[in-house]
């Protein structure tokens, strides 16, 4: 993730940078599982991109405006519309995606997949308690969630 941290029940945009392939092949596809307690998550389009979601029956329900959601984007997959589009391994592209941190602070561990023209890479380890994630051969993306007032006061 681009920024490593945010506030607790406020709106998030979550930057995730990819910055090689999987051994020399390009990458043709990301995808992200959304943890639960990351609620309203919705894709940004990427120009060469098919834009994917799955809907899922949530872990907890949430409210937001007034409804109560039971079900929310479980994972969000992005696909290069054809080898033209695919991500270089020498080159480096952001995917982008937003949502809304849970109300209680702790910190979020987003699994990101990458797939490549010939392999894959699995970014899905989280540490066990007490453990540092830099010591794991393929960490999952992590996002600290702080209990700091937002700035702007309305979270999405």
């Amino acid at each position: 993730m681009a920024d490593k941290a945010a506030a607790a029940g406020a709106g998030y945009r979550a930057v995730l940078r990819v910055g090689h392939g999987c051994a020399g092949a390009a990458t043709t596809a990301i995808t992200v599982t959304i943890p639960s307690g990351f609620t309203s998550a919705q894709p940004l389009v990427k120009p060469g991109w098919v834009v994917s979601t799955k809907i899922g029956k949530l872990e907890q329900s949430y409210e937001a405006h007034g409804k109560t959601y039971i079900e929310g984007v479980q994972e969000i997959t992005w696909t290069a519309k054809g080898a033209e589009n695919a991500l270089p391994d020498a080159f480096a592209d952001e995917f982008v995606f937003r949502g809304t941190t849970p109300k209680k602070p702790g910190t979020l561990w987003f699994k990101v997949v990458q797939a490549c023209d010939k392999g894959s890479n699995a970014w899905v380890e989280i540490p066990a308690a007490g453990k540092d994630a830099h010591q794991l051969k393929s960490p999952a993306a992590r996002l600290d969630v702080l209990d700091v007032q937002a700035g702007g006061g309305h979270a999405h």
